[in-house]
């Protein structure tokens, strides 16, 4: 049986949910507590009572952002699967997808930190890491059993690569028609149904 959530799991929940929207939009450095806490409509003070530290919000924060990103990617996915598309075209249809390109605050939280990852602290670092591990899962099992992990990796850099290029090119038609060649090119190189 399930219990209700209580008052201070609620506010815990709302503090990472912001910083995840957070992180997102301006990056790692961009999250401030006190900030953070603005935006959620609490006190500076009540921070430590939810973390240890600011890395530890910023661990769930981006462990929050992943698992929102994953869940929408994931959820689009079925409906194109459900339409016919195999698993990896319509995770890369998704990825890949103009709607993604102009959701940043929402989008893949790897995509709008990788760059950042590396110069975290070591458990920001490993954080950042269970990310990227979790994201080339995902496009090893929407593929056939004959990719190995380091090819699965190799997709999901350019999945990444190409979403972040066409951000910096713009929501306009350049950005979006980056994302259309790596979607089509992904595609014909990878999609076994593509190849029958």
């Amino acid at each position: 049986m399930k219990t209700q959530p209580g008052r201070k799991e609620i506010t815990h929940q709302r503090i990472v949910e912001t910083a995840a929207r957070a992180i997102r939009r301006g990056g790692f450095q961009g999250v401030g507590v006190a900030d953070i806490m603005k935006e959620a409509g609490l006190t500076h003070g009540g921070f430590y009572a939810h973390f240890a530290s600011r890395d530890a919000l910023l661990c769930e924060a981006l462990a929050k952002a992943q698992a929102d990103s994953r869940a929408r990617v994931a959820k689009a996915a079925a409906g194109r699967e459900a339409r016919g598309a195999s698993a990896f075209r319509a995770l890369v249809e998704q990825y890949l997808s103009e709607a993604h390109l102009g959701a940043r605050e929402q989008g893949c939280a790897i995509a709008a930190l990788v760059s950042e990852m590396p110069r975290q602290s070591r458990e920001v670092g490993r954080a950042a890491a269970r990310s990227v591990r979790d994201l080339v899962g995902a496009v090893r099992n929407s593929l056939h059993a004959r990719v190995t992990q380091h090819e699965a990796g190799v997709i999901a850099a350019q999945l990444v690569g190409a979403l972040q290029l066409a951000r910096a090119l713009g929501n306009n038609p350049q950005g979006k028609g980056l994302l259309a060649a790596t979607r089509r090119a992904l595609v014909a190189r990878y999609d076994a149904q593509a190849s029958r």
